[in-house]
């Protein structure tokens, strides 16, 4: 499989970018490109010639398959695509959640709201209750409040209860 992202940039952005890739790069004014980021591997900033636009790393709803072919017949899976590359123009507000809320098309509008069920709400200290009594079980102990009970069956008592039961 081969590394792919997706690079979501404003229109005019787009523009300059493909004016670099199709014409003479001898002749344009946006000689290069550059994407960097911070420690914290989610925001950063986008160079193309000598503008700078912040970008933002953007985990998206579902997950995105990418196909190529090289017969136009028969397609071949390249990549699963899981995060996006936001740039922005200067002005524009940071996104405060580190996940995209759309999909890269319009029926994917406000996916992660329309399609998945919302995370259920759990007692941290529920889960921090549960999480100690499962390493005592799987170190050989027991859960902490618990009464275990045996349940001992003799050979023929499922027998005589059915009896007695299809008897009334």
């Amino acid at each position: 499989m081969e590394e792919q992202f997706i690079l979501r940039v404003p229109p005019s952005v787009a523009e300059r970018i493909e004016r670099l890739l199709n014409e003479n790069s001898s002749s344009s004014e946006d000689k290069s490109l550059d994407l960097s980021f911070s420690e914290d591997g989610k925001s950063g900033t986008f160079v193309i010639g000598n503008d700078h636009f912040p970008a933002s790393l953007l985990d998206l709803p579902c997950v995105v398959e990418s196909y190529k072919t090289y017969d136009d017949s028969v397609l071949i899976k390249t990549a699963d695509i899981g995060q996006m590359i936001m740039v922005r123009e200067e002005g524009d507000s940071v996104p405060d959640v580190l996940e995209y809320r759309h999909g890269l098309t319009p029926p994917m509008k406000d996916a992660r709201k329309r399609r998945f069920r919302r995370e259920p709400d759990l007692n941290p200290e529920l889960v921090r209750r549960v999480e100690k009594d499962l390493l005592n079980i799987m170190a050989g102990g027991t859960a902490e409040n618990m009464d275990i009970l045996g349940v001992y069956q003799t050979r023929g008592s499922h027998k005589a209860e059915a009896d007695d039961a299809s008897s009334h």
